[in-house]
């Protein structure tokens, strides 16, 4: 992970155009087939999950990340790491690399550098790529100069000239390849359950003013481009109250007829307790189940985009640990693809614990200093029990 970010992506939760690949191999039974071990640097199964997941008419992907100079991160600078996520995946999306931090030094000038390293990697490997994102809408995760920023007597189209400009920039400098965008990202103010404020809406007069500005200018750029809403909530008891606040923000968005194709369900799912019932973390169904249907009865589509799992609540035994950790990815996944009319892309949040943002997220470091399992590949790029349970459900 880009060091500029750890902190980034360490406390962004604290507050609670595609390439086809090969063609797929028959047969449901292919999904435990013997390992390609000709590659250095992992084992991996095959069929790759891009390839079981694009039998149910989806792509599966993860972050990735761009580290000049540093070959010992999630990065495509990493050649191990690179291997796993060619072997895994059919698309990928930046980490932090199109964050207003990365590209905005300033109010006058961009820094694609990086960025345009992860998409220029992506066409040389044939993967597809997604946006992420155009607009984060926090003021912890704006660049300092934005949040200080002189909007001048004319406020409102000062602030409404550096959104469009930004947006714009982007994506002409990706059109043809980045066909799917996270325009806003996690824009809920949880105090008062409602848009939060930010530099840009106190000078626009509203949040909603900012976030529809953002959605406009993104469709006025790509009429055909799918257009999302991204955030955290997913299935457990805790996220019940921003499930609330995330549908009102969408019910918003129809009402106005802001041009928002889906939501985008980050999935972090969380072991932070355990149900005795079930011997993994307690999740609400039925209230997930309701959540799912009003997003996609308003017309929503949905995809997955950050998906990993938060273990701290399990015991430090590996091989417990990551069954329990299968298993509830396993419900979770099932759950989801019960929405299969209606989901679209999988994309984990980074393939190999090592390199995954939960390692520095202090509400999911595990108390006896051990790594988090959240994902499915172990920091030697070996496929654990997580790998087999997002395989089977992807081909289910």
């Amino acid at each position: 992970m880009d060091s500029r970010f750890e902190m980034s992506r360490r406390a962004a939760l604290a507050g609670l155009a595609s390439v086809p690949l090969a063609s797929c191999m028959g047969g449901a039974a292919n999904i435990l087939a013997p390992a390609d071990s000709t590659m250095t640097g992992g084992v991996f199964p095959q069929p790759g999950l891009d390839t079981i997941a694009q039998r149910g008419g989806r792509r599966f992907g993860s972050a990735i990340a761009s580290t000049p100079g540093r070959t010992d991160a999630g990065s495509i600078q990493n050649p191990a790491y690179a291997r796993l996520i060619k072997a895994e995946c059919g698309m990928v999306v930046p980490e932090n690399e199109m964050k207003w931090q990365a590209l905005r030094p300033d109010a006058e000038t961009y820094d694609f550098s990086r960025m345009d390293s992860i998409a220029q990697w992506a066409q040389q490997n044939d993967l597809a790529l997604r946006g992420h994102t155009l607009l984060w809408h926090r003021p912890q995760w704006f660049p300092d100069w934005l949040n200080t920023y002189d909007f001048g007597s004319a406020p409102v189209a000062e602030a409404e000239r550096l959104v469009t400009e930004h947006i714009r920039a982007v994506t002409r400098r990706y059109k043809g390849q980045i066909t799917s965008y996270d325009v806003v990202n996690e824009a809920i103010d949880h105090d008062r359950n409602a848009p939060i404020e930010t530099s840009l809406s106190r000078a626009m007069g509203s949040p909603e003013a900012v976030l529809d500005l953002a959605f406009q200018t993104a469709r006025e750029e790509l009429p055909e481009g799918q257009l999302v809403y991204n955030d955290y909530m997913s299935w457990e008891p805790a996220h019940r109250k921003h499930c609330d606040d995330v549908l009102r923000l969408l019910e918003g968005f129809r009402k106005r007829g802001t041009p928002v194709d889906a939501l985008g369900i980050q999935s972090h799912i969380e072991m932070f307790s355990i149900d005795p019932a079930t011997g993994v973390g307690p999740y609400a169904e039925r209230e997930w189940r309701r959540f799912l249907d009003e997003v996609t009865g308003m017309g929503y589509r949905l995809l997955i985009t950050e998906f990993d799992v938060k273990d701290k609540a399990l015991p430090a035994d590996v091989t417990f640990r990551d069954a329990k950790v299968a298993d509830f990815a396993r419900r979770y996944m099932d759950l989801m693809m019960e929405y299969g009319d209606h989901l679209d892309d999988v994309l984990a949040w980074g393939m190999a614990d090592k390199y995954n943002w939960l390692q520095y997220f202090g509400p999911a470091e595990r108390e006896d200093g051990l790594e988090v399992r959240g994902t499915p590949y172990t920091s030697d790029f070996e496929a654990k029990p997580l790998r087999t349970a997002l395989a089977k459900s992807l081909a289910g």
